[in-house]
Formats: C-alpha cells, sequence, structure tokens
C-alpha cells in the first residue's frame, strides 16, 4: 500500500464510520470495514511516522491513566434554569422580554447524560474536559477520542469548543447491565449514571467498549459569525457531529409549548433517555443584550418534562437542623424505585406544608421525582386512610440541643449558637470541596472532634495539635498527620474558597466568587448599596452579607488571620478612554490571538460581542475579515485596522 492509497483508506473509513454512527446509515458491512481496517493498521505498523492523527486506529484505548488531572474550560459552561410548566415558561418569557424584543426560540432535546466540553485548535481535537464546576474539570481527552461520534478533525481552523451530552443508548445500557449481571458486577442503577461512569474510567478499553454518543448542543469560545443560534449549529453539524432527532425555531411561547407536548409524547421512542426540552433564544444579539444572572443565562432554560410519581407510605418524619438553625422536616418512605433510583426520603420544606397537604404519619402519599430534583410529597390519599395514622405535630424544641425554638414566619429556628448541629454543620460545610476543600473532615471525624470538645468552631480547626488527636479511638500516626496535613493545605486558599466557608446564609460558590472580583477581602466593609449593585445580587442577598459581617466581624477576622487567605485582584471601574461602555467585535487574524486583544478591550470597559449589530459601535478587524467586516460597513459601524485600534489605546 502507497502512502497516497492508505490516506485514501483513512478517509473512506471515516465516511463509513461517520454514516454509521453519526447519520445511522451504514454504507458498507462489518466485513468491509473489518477488512480495510486492518490494511490500514499493517500500514501504519511499518510506516509510523506517516499515522494520520484521524486514523480510526488511534479511537482504540490502549492506555491505563493513574488518575484524571484538572482543565480550565475557554468559556463557563453554565447550568439552566429550570421550569416546570407552561405557566412557569411564560413568566419566564415575561422577564426576558423585558429586555429586547422580536427574538424567536430555539428548541432542542435535552438529554440525559454526562455534559462534556470538547475544544479544537487548528482543526484537532486537543482536549475534552468534564463540565466539573463549569469553569473547571476533569482532562477525559484519551477516553473521548475513542468515541466514534466525536470527529477528531473538523474543516473549522480557529479556535473552537463545542459543548454537548455524553449518552449510551437504552439497548446499549441494557446489554450493558446483562454483562455485569453475568460477570456478578453492581448495576447501573440508569443510562445516565452509566454514561458518566464509562466517561471516566482509567482505562481506555473500557470506555471504548461502552459505545457511547455525543450529542452537541451549544458552542463556547468560537469565532463563528452567525445572526442565529440555529444557524451556528447548523454549521457544527457539518463539521461531522450528529444532529438532533427533533428540534425546531418556535416564533412564539404557544409554539414552544406545542412543539414540547410533540417531544414529551415522543420522548419513550428517543434512543437515548430526555429529561426536558431546552429553549435557547435564538437571535445571538439578543442573547448577548440578556446576559446573565449570577446563576444562570438569562436567555434559555430548561423546560423539564412531567416527573414521574409513585405511592407509598410516610414512615416517619426526621428533623434536620441546619447551619443557620432553621429547623427542616424530612419524610422518611418505605423505599420506591423511579426511574432506577431506590428513594426513601422526600423533602417537606416546612411545618406549614405538612399543614396545608394534610400528611399523617401512616398516610399512603402520592411522590413526584423530576431527573435531579430531591424528590417531593405531592398529596397524601386521604381515602386510604384506616384510622391508624397519627397527626404530624409541629416541635417547640430543637431536636438536637433541646433548646425553645423560634417560629419566624413559615420557619421554624433553633437560635442556640452553640447547637451541636448548627456548629458541625457549619464545619462540615466550611471544610468541603466547595468551600476549604479540607480532605479527611468527614462528618465522623468532625462529629468526633467536636464530641471530645476538640472543637466548638470553624477557627478550632486551625488549632489542633497532634497529641490531642492521637488521643482519640482510631486515629493513628498516619491518620492524623494526614489530616493536619490537609488542614496545613487549606491556608493561603482562594479568596472564593475563605467566603464561601463562611457559609453566608444565601450566598453560595457563584456569590462568594462575585463578591471576591469585585471587593477581595474588602468584602467586610463593602456597604449593602455597594452589594446591590452587583449583577445579580438582590436585597435579600445584600442584607444577608452585610449583617453576618456585622454580627460575625470578629469570627471573620480570627479565621482570616488562621488561613491568610489570598487577596484577588479587585475588578476596576475603566478611566475614561475611547472604548469604554463601548461595544466592540472582533474579525480577522492579528499579530496576537483575538483572546488577548478581548482582553485588553474588556480592562478598558468594553463589551466585546460576537456578532456585528446596529447597535456595535467599532469592529476591530485583521487580515480575511470576512463577512462581519462586510456587515459593519453596511451599517455604518466604525472599523478600525489593528494598528488603529491600538493608536487608540495609547
Amino acid at each position: 500500500m502507497t502512502k497516497e492509497n492508505y490516506i485514501k483508506n483513512v478517509e473512506t473509513l471515516n465516511r463509513y464510520a461517520y454514516h454509521y454512527y453519526v447519520l445511522d446509515d451504514a454504507i458498507a458491512t462489518d466485513e468491509e470495514y473489518d477488512k480495510l481496517y486492518h490494511e490500514v493498521l499493517e500500514y501504519e505498523k511499518s510506516n509510523s511516522d506517516d499515522v494520520l492523527s484521524d486514523s480510526p486506529t488511534q479511537r482504540v484505548g490502549d492506555v491505563v491513566q493513574d488518575k484524571f488531572v484538572k482543565a480550565s474550560h475557554l468559556s463557563r459552561m453554565w447550568s439552566m434554569e429550570d421550569v416546570f410548566s407552561f405557566d412557569e415558561l411564560k413568566k419566564w418569557e415575561e422577564k426576558i422580554s423585558k429586555l429586547d424584543e422580536g427574538f424567536s426560540y430555539y428548541c432542542e432535546p435535552k438529554y440525559d447524560g454526562a455534559s462534556l466540553n470538547l475544544i479544537y485548535k487548528n482543526g484537532e481535537l486537543t482536549q475534552a474536559i468534564t463540565r466539573g464546576d463549569g469553569e473547571i474539570g476533569e482532562d477525559v481527552t484519551k477516553n473521548v477520542k475513542t468515541i466514534k461520534s466525536i470527529p477528531l478533525k473538523i474543516p473549522h481552523k480557529e479556535i473552537l469548543e463545542v459543548r454537548g451530552e455524553v449518552v449510551i443508548f437504552k439497548d446499549e445500557f441494557d446489554k450493558i447491565n446483562e454483562q455485569r449481571l453475568k460477570n456478578d458486577e453492581a448495576l447501573f442503577s440508569n443510562p445516565r449514571n452509566a454514561a458518566s461512569g464509562s466517561l471516566r474510567q482509567l482505562d481506555t478499553k473500557v470506555t471504548a467498549s461502552r459505545n457511547l454518543v455525543f450529542l452537541p448542543y451549544g458552542v463556547g469560545e468560537n469565532s463563528l459569525d452567525f445572526e442565529t443560534l440555529s444557524s451556528k449549529m447548523d454549521e457544527i453539524y457539518t463539521y461531522g457531529f450528529r444532529k438532533p432527532y427533533l428540534r425546531k425555531t418556535c416564533k412564539t411561547i404557544d409554539e414552544v409549548e406545542e412543539f414540547y407536548k410533540k417531544m414529551n409524547k415522543e420522548r419513550d421512542d428517543f434512543e437515548m433517555m430526555l429529561d426536558g426540552m431546552v429553549i435557547k433564544v435564538d437571535q445571538i444579539e439578543s442573547a448577548e443584550l440578556m446576559g446573565y444572572t449570577v446563576k444562570y443565562p438569562r436567555f434559555f432554560c430548561a423546560y423539564k418534562f412531567p416527573a414521574v410519581e409513585k405511592v407509598t407510605k410516610l414512615k416517619s418524619i426526621s428533623l434536620q437542623v441546619g447551619r443557620s438553625g432553621v429547623v427542616t422536616p424530612v419524610a422518611n418512605l418505605e423505599p420506591v424505585n423511579i426511574d432506577g433510583a431506590i428513594v426513601e426520603r422526600a423533602t417537606l420544606h416546612n411545618f406549614d406544608e405538612i399543614k396545608r397537604k394534610d400528611l399523617r404519619l401512616g398516610d399512603s402519599v402520592i411522590i413526584l421525582r423530576s431527573g435531579d430534583v430531591i424528590p417531593k410529597i405531592i398529596k397524601a390519599l386521604s381515602d386510604r386512610r384506616d384510622g391508624s395514622e397519627q397527626i404530624v405535630e409541629k416541635p417547640s424544641s430543637c431536636p438536637v440541643c433541646g433548646s425553645e425554638l423560634l417560629v419566624e414566619d413559615i420557619m421554624i429556628k433553633c437560635q442556640n449558637l452553640e447547637c451541636d448541629a448548627r456548629v458541625v454543620n457549619s464545619i462540615m460545610y466550611a471544610t468541603s470541596k466547595k468551600a476549604l476543600n479540607i480532605d479527611g473532615l468527614g462528618v465522623k471525624i468532625v462529629e468526633a472532634l467536636y464530641k471530645n470538645s476538640l472543637i466548638k468552631n470553624l477557627n478550632d480547626i486551625f488549632t489542633l495539635n497532634r497529641d490531642e488527636l492521637l488521643e482519640l479511638e482510631g486515629f493513628k500516626d498516619k491518620k492524623v498527620d494526614n489530616l493536619l496535613n490537609s488542614i496545613q493545605s487549606a491556608k493561603g486558599c482562594e479568596c472564593r474558597r475563605f467566603i464561601n466557608a463562611l457559609a453566608i446564609e444565601h450566598v453560595g460558590e457563584v456569590g462568594s466568587k462575585a463578591l471576591c472580583e469585585n471587593f477581595s477581602l474588602d468584602f467586610v466593609n463593602a456597604t449593602k448599596e455597594e452589594i446591590l449593585a452587583l449583577d445579580g445580587f438582590g436585597e435579600e442577598m445584600a442584607e444577608s452579607i452585610v449583617e453576618f459581617v456585622r454580627v460575625n466581624y470578629d469570627l471573620i477576622q480570627t479565621l482570616k488571620n488562621h488561613l491568610n487567605p489570598q487577596e484577588q485582584v479587585v475588578k476596576e471601574e475603566a478611566k475614561d478612554n475611547p472604548f469604554k461602555d463601548k461595544t466592540v467585535v472582533l474579525t480577522g487574524s492579528m499579530s496576537v490571538s483575538r483572546s488577548e486583544i478581548k482582553l485588553l478591550l474588556e480592562a478598558l470597559g468594553a463589551k466585546v460581542s460576537s456578532s456585528v449589530s446596529k447597535k456595535t459601535d467599532y469592529l476591530v478587524y485583521g487580515e480575511d475579515a470576512g463577512s462581519k467586516y462586510d456587515k459593519a460597513i453596511k451599517l455604518g459601524v466604525t472599523t478600525l485596522d489593528e494598528i488603529s485600534m491600538k493608536n487608540m489605546v495609547k
């Protein structure tokens, strides 16, 4: 075989695979594919320097990894706001309609799998990262290269992030569980868990054997020039990705509802699991104008399918005391299987809900579960009562410390700051992965330390000594040393982790990060008005932060001294310059990467957009500017070459 024939044969194999794995339209028999594959393999064994990066032989998993390393997304992978009814969907529409008008909706399935981000550079797949926390995930590139519905090469040469869901088809899921049953292995509870577990195998051969499928749903960092998301995704599908089985652009919210009903009706006919429909504003310019809250983009939401309902028995009610002292009732149920998950508990929120639903111990109840949403009790079946049911009494004292409970509107709170549950839960939250990430401080360890009076609050963690720990039952040399080293490693933590560790009510990971970016460690001196000025911060959050700092100022300072957290460079308001508060679009090749120029312009107070519109102030262009330049000229937008832009910056 000549090199020229080899290249043609690789192209032929990739075409066969594309038709089989992406189009579901086989154009060659297994025998034909296997024969050609082995011919290519033989050539590569003798000509290792000629092996093409997109050869199908490069997809075979033959690597065993020690662990997955962390990797950063080029742009954040956002989560979505959920809506569960047409009324909630209309409320979402009302909110975004105040921000812009004249837009339509791009609707597609919400796949139930594992989110993945693919990064292409110069037309080649260079990295694949799990969603993680939206900013940092795990690098699973070696495993992902075994997934045959993911192209290793694409025609687009600029940096591109393709986001999508890795799924396992229902038939394949059944086959995997049948094999695991034969091997006496634990069964996967549902296809989503199977997909996530298969993607994160250290042995890539296991991933390769699972027939995972990648289904794109969007893009992150990109330079594609399209006015609508639907047309941008059409372009993505021409690169060799699998199209959605059902999608539509709708002009009105009523049209969206009709399409949702159609998708819900046909959901069982899909080869993969779905848990809803994603609705996105189609016009890219409108979406950019709508922006983001602290948690979600405003311009899309997930319209979840009706939850699965089952009947079970309410056996008892447990009382949980949170770190803020709120006492929450939790229903203990007779175990019931819902979509592969065994449900034994359900949220009750508060005692007013118990009274409103007339729930009694021993009742037959209808419970509802939708995707990842915590199961909840919908109603009690009062007609099935036999007289043995018991009325649920509202507690008057804390189930943990016995203190009198305070009724605060619909909430019941334990006011005792030294209540065991409050202290333990606040320490648990502070040392969790979301905050200080101190390995080894699990629930049992924290409870043991607290029970033996070694810690009374979070600050005591940092004054633990080795001799005291060794006196505790089960604490050996290695365990104690590991724990102390882990505590030591928390020192010098990031500003955002320090603030999150304080467990301020209504302030989570995203809010903590925003406080750091705008105030750094000086957030303790921020006024309510300054906090309210932050994007996504409301009255309740601002009041909670200010009140927490007032009451706990000394605790914050002591913890700061223990941890010596990192200061963060605060976003400063840009000084007056030609680009401040202007909308700028970049296009074409320049002397440095466009991402560098974007950072420069954003530091000057500019908003860098991806599409040209009548609201664009400047178009900065390089070589091969293309259609964005033409559109800017047509709309009368001021155009600047790179040198002119830099002269204006000076």
